[in-house]
């Protein structure tokens, strides 16, 4: 499988466990948007101007995102958990397959339009310099956890 396609599954991962700490999930949560702002802000040497209009436009998307997230794919993963995929009708998988496309799909088609609005911002080298970072970002943070997991 490619890293690219992995790297989101294991960010979903890292979520359901923040979400099953409950309140500490809205900590750790926003200490995490403060690490990405500090990260982002310094990989994209973002003016004062791009920044006032770049982290509203930002931050609506990425809210949206991790609630698709968090909502749709935690029945998936549910589903996927409690041991009914091995008595599970081909009629059920072809839906719950269309169930997770179209879910990637509007993660997509949200990505696009920010993508779209972003453009009116930031000039084509910072948006892939984004990209970049939030690659870079979402790695370093994988390996916290992976780093805090073996110390356990």
């Amino acid at each position: 499988m490619n890293i690219k396609k992995l790297l989101p599954i294991l960010l979903l991962f890292v979520s359901f466990n923040f979400y099953a700490q409950g309140e500490s999930m809205k900590e750790k949560k926003e200490q995490i948007k403060a690490l990405k702002v500090a990260f982002f802000t310094t990989e994209l040497d973002l003016t004062t101007n791009e920044a006032e209009r770049f982290w509203p436009i930002y931050n609506t998307f990425d809210d949206k995102q991790f609630e698709l997230r968090h909502q749709k794919m935690k029945t998936y993963m549910r589903r996927m958990n409690d041991g009914s995929l091995d008595k599970i009708t081909e009629k059920e998988a072809n839906t719950f397959l269309a169930q997770i496309e179209d879910t990637e799909e509007e993660l997509f088609l949200l990505r696009k339009k920010f993508m779209q609005n972003v453009r009116t911002i930031l000039p084509a080298v910072k948006i892939v310099k984004l990209k970049k970072a939030e690659e870079d970002f979402n790695r370093k943070l994988l390996q916290q956890y992976r780093n805090k997991g073996q110390k356990k």
